[in-house]
């Protein structure tokens, strides 16, 4: 209801919160119920070093900062489906993602491959930037780790089996489920899944409100940012023509 009414109100209608509640209550509708599902972890079988950079803190003071990555799954009709996302901390966006018949490591990396590219292709730099995941074995692959390091990124891992450890990647997945997986299924095909999934993060994205950035899309939020730290560079670049 409050994301109903917010997004109301931003083209331009009106409304107290308390008729928006009536009358959703009176056609019927109400907000989608997360679930919770099984973790796809498996962990790596040799010891993995990479510290923990983030502790359960996940915050970040600009895009590209710390970014988080982690793995689900869809049943279809024809077997299950794997989907790996990577995710921008600051504004929640999706910045890359790819789905799979199995939890391969290019699962994996062809997401942080996309992540990689949507930013580079704007001119966004990612040096410095926190990647952090869980102990899983597509995450300890050689090949992940070098394109990290090629990518200027250092590597943060949580504990194996601890959903608190990559709780802002747990928490989207809870969304992705309950407002994808479950609500449109059931599913017949990776092929099907892959064009929803597509679909979904467009929507994510460019459309649905956050509650956590202020009830704007994550593109909207992000944008804002760099208008503002753009028009930040520009005023302390008159000061000294100023003086």
């Amino acid at each position: 209801m409050r994301k109903v009414h917010a997004e109301l109100n931003r083209q331009g209608h009106r409304v107290a919160r308390c008729t928006v509640h009536r009358l959703m209550k009176r056609a019927g509708l109400h907000g989608i119920t997360r679930g919770k599902s099984p973790r796809t972890t498996v962990p790596g079988s040799v010891p993995d070093l990479r510290p923990d950079l983030v502790e359960r803190s996940f915050a970040a003071d600009a895009p590209n900062g710390l970014w988080v990555a982690d793995i689900t799954y869809i049943r279809t009709l024809a077997g299950w489906v794997s989907a790996a996302f990577v995710i921008d901390v600051f504004s929640r966006r999706v910045v890359g993602w790819q789905v799979s018949k199995s939890l391969r490591t290019d699962l994996a990396l062809d997401a942080l491959e996309m992540a990689v590219w949507n930013r580079e292709h704007v001119g966004r730099r990612i040096d410095g930037l926190v990647h952090h995941s869980d102990r899983g074995v597509q995450y300890l692959a050689v090949r992940y780790t070098q394109r990290l390091a090629e990518a200027g990124a250092v590597a943060s891992v949580g504990t194996t089996g601890d959903s608190y450890d990559n709780a802002l990647a747990e928490a989207f997945h809870s969304l992705f489920k309950a407002e994808l997986v479950r609500n449109r299924g059931p599913w017949r095909s990776l092929d099907e899944v892959e064009i929803a999934v597509a679909e979904y993060v467009d929507w994510f994205n460019h459309r649905r409100l956050h509650g956590e950035i202020g009830l704007v899309p994550p593109a909207e939020f992000e944008d804002d940012f760099y208008r503002n730290e753009a028009g930040s560079t520009q005023a302390e670049a008159l000061v000294p023509s100023l003086q």
